[in-house]
């Protein structure tokens, strides 16, 4: 309808007159491409900007607990009633009131007529809620500058298992809070790690940081210190100004997560369910009926337990003294290995004795040869010697 509308007036609309209805104040401004102007500061709030106040009355109010762990005071309650003045002082300037009531053990902030920032009230929200997460007061307060903003992170409900929550939450914090102290160094922001919840403080691009590296540390995703090695890099290459329209993901680290072998359960046997109830257990007085210690006297019946206790005391002792004397008795040789040995050592004895044996018998043999022969011969030279005698006579 609307677009028949238009076309009807351009049609009856005088010639020569443009009729741009759609878009009709989107005109340049002079200060559009003016270089000079900064369009991502936050300029600072003047009073005169909005001189009449606020017309209604906006208020927010939180619980604070009972303990107060990293600030090593005896209560809550007793530390938020010295730090009060300071507190009040601070937002008595933005024209905000606030109320401590110890009864209810609540904080209360409250806009006033002297109001004139209306964001104001909710930063004074998010300071109420940073000091009952227990961040110290002169650390809080500067949340009420424009350039300050926090988060609170809830891990508490992220993972069932208490013991996995407190060593993740361990993990992040790291030895001597070391590694917390680096994330706030590069992220530039203010981390506070109180039960179940994490305060931080910083600008938004710190406070998005801080957020990724405690929930994949809650959840088992990165470690931090996979994290604090990435924004390590990420600083150094933020220096770069030929980097600033390229992507980085070629610079940084691929961690990859490796499977560690998680221990198994030791699953019980599930029992067969049967409808009908186990056979009742027979009584004491049945059991001594079935002796036939029930029919006997008081003295029979504790001559027999003592001799039980008796009986029962022999046992052991004899038990205890099988185990003194277990540690005297020699322990059992290897009779096969030493048959062996023996028999072998006696084999090679006798072998060696034949050796010798057969030795001498062949020595004693050539030396009888080497008699016979020699005596043969000096018989011969004797005979012939005569008979050379005989035929010179």
């Amino acid at each position: 309808m609307a677009s028949d509308v238009e076309a009807n007036a351009a049609a009856e609309a005088p010639e020569g007159k443009n009729w741009k209805r759609k878009g009709k104040h989107d005109k340049e401004k002079p200060w559009d491409e003016d270089p000079t102007i900064d369009r991502w500061t936050v300029e600072k709030f003047d009073p005169s900007w909005n001189e009449g106040g606020l017309l209604e009355v906006s208020s927010f109010s939180t619980l604070f607990p009972e303990y107060t762990e990293p600030l090593l005071v005896p209560s809550a309650e007793k530390y938020l009633q010295d730090a009060w003045p300071i507190v009040k002082g601070a937002l008595k300037e933005f024209g905000v009131s606030c109320e401590l009531n110890l009864v209810e053990g609540s904080m209360t902030v409250l806009t006033t007529r002297k109001t004139r920032d209306p964001y104001i009230i909710l930063k004074a929200r998010d300071l109420i809620k940073l000091l009952s997460r227990s961040v110290p007061a002169p650390q809080a307060i500067k949340v009420l500058n424009d350039e300050m903003n926090c988060d609170i992170i809830k891990i508490g409900s992220i993972i069932r298992n208490k013991e996995r929550f407190v060593k993740r939450r361990e993990r992040l914090l790291g030895p001597n809070l070391s590694t917390l102290k680096a994330i706030e160094i590069l992220t530039g922001c203010y981390i506070l790690v109180q039960g179940n919840t994490v305060a931080a403080m910083g600008t938004f691009k710190g406070l998005k940081q801080v957020r990724r590296v405690v929930e994949d540390c809650i959840k088992n995703i990165k470690h931090p210190v996979y994290h604090i090695k990435e924004l390590l890099i990420k600083r150094e290459l933020a220096k770069n100004p030929a980097l600033a329209t390229e992507s980085w993901d070629r610079f940084l680290p691929n961690f990859k997560k490796k499977n560690v072998k998680q221990k198994k359960l030791n699953t019980k046997e599930k029992k067969q369910h049967t409808p009908f109830p186990p056979p009742q257990q027979p009584s004491k007085i049945d059991l001594e009926l079935e002796s036939g210690e029930y029919f006997m006297s008081d003295k029979k019946k504790s001559a027999r337990k003592w001799q039980d206790k008796l009986d029962k005391q022999s046992e052991k002792s004899e038990e205890k003294k099988r185990k003194r004397e277990a540690a005297f008795v020699p322990p059992k040789e290897n009779t096969q290995s030493t048959k062996t040995t023996g028999d072998n050592n006696g084999i090679a004895d006798i072998a060696k004795s034949l050796k010798k044996k057969a030795k001498k018998l062949r020595n004693s043999e050539a030396q009888e040869n080497v008699k016979i022969e020699s005596y043969v011969a000096s018989n011969e030279e004797s005979h012939s010697k005569k008979k050379h005698k005989s035929s010179s006579m």
